[in-house]
């Protein structure tokens, strides 16, 4: 049973940060309509800023969990301002083999002045140890990323859903003409989603530095299943991709607990199940 429960935790952990990187691909695509493939190469470059702010800087995790998220959203914003508004009414495929270029050329980058090796990034002193709950031992840190990140997520569906500005994002994607008519500047407000979207990734890659290390690649290593993740709770849905992101991360930590074997594919299976009978993702609506 104890094994059980570590992979339950294990399962938990990367759930949340399938959900972060999952939504800001939602937001990305449901507002803009890109397939922002360098999501994974932004969420490296979270870890990355986290790294350079505490090493360089003295800055703490606690100012690099707001600070990050902003540097590479400004990044992300320079992104979209200089490229991808070029591609509005264009085929999917020009962004997503844009983005993608982006994102070999950033991890390239990183690659060619850090290694491959990982960069080790401190647990805040305020969040080290454990607490023992009876049936397992939870060490700290992870709880925190599984709370903090769900917190974020449930706080990011409340305002595109339930408040006025994201009325406007809405309506901005839906009919941008009308919504200029009422003075509103929409390629502002687009670029801004696109700062938003990247920003979660950023901060994914500060919650994970000091669980998996700083990794020129740590990026690449998930975005295949992230977008395995956006495709089966519905592209553009955004609490499709919350529930999603953690309800996978825990089937894949029972099925690395009851067949490890499997626990590698579980998730492309269930995206290929999923198409089958739903070709929209399990909240997706048909266009």
């Amino acid at each position: 049973m104890q094994a059980l429960y570590a992979q339950l935790l294990v399962g938990l952990i990367n759930g949340s940060f399938y959900a972060l990187l999952s939504l800001g691909l939602a937001v990305i695509f449901g507002m803009l309509n890109i397939i922002n493939f360098a999501h994974g190469a932004l969420y490296m470059m979270g870890a990355f800023v986290a790294y350079f702010l505490l090493n360089i800087g003295g800055i703490n995790y606690w100012w690099a969990l707001l600070l990050a998220p902003i540097i590479v959203g400004i990044f992300g914003m320079i992104l979209e301002r200089t490229m991808l508004q070029w591609l509005t009414g264009l085929d999917h495929l020009y962004g997503l083999l844009l983005t993608f270029g982006i994102a070999l050329i950033v991890q390239g980058v990183f690659q060619n002045y850090f290694g491959s090796s990982g960069l080790p990034y401190a647990i805040p002193d305020q969040l080290r140890g454990g607490m023992n709950l009876g049936f397992m031992f939870l060490p700290v840190y992870r709880g925190w990323v599984v709370v903090f990140s769900l917190v974020v997520c449930l706080a990011t569906w409340f305002l595109i859903e339930k408040t006025q500005l994201g009325a406007y994002l809405r309506a901005a994607t839906e009919n941008p003409t009308l919504v200029r008519a009422f003075g509103i500047n929409v390629p502002r407000m687009i670029t801004l989603t696109y700062g938003l979207g990247v920003g979660l990734a950023a901060l994914a890659g500060v919650l994970s530095a000091p669980i998996n290390q700083v990794r020129p690649l740590m990026g690449a290593d998930l975005i295949i299943v992230v977008f395995a993740v956006v495709v089966i709770g519905g592209m553009g849905s955004i609490m499709g991709s919350i529930i999603t992101g953690f309800a996978l991360g825990v089937i894949e930590g029972l099925t690395k607990y009851f067949y490890p074997e499997a626990s590698n594919t579980v998730v492309f299976v269930l995206m290929v199940l999923v198409l089958l009978v739903k070709p929209t993702g399990l909240t997706g609506r048909a266009a």
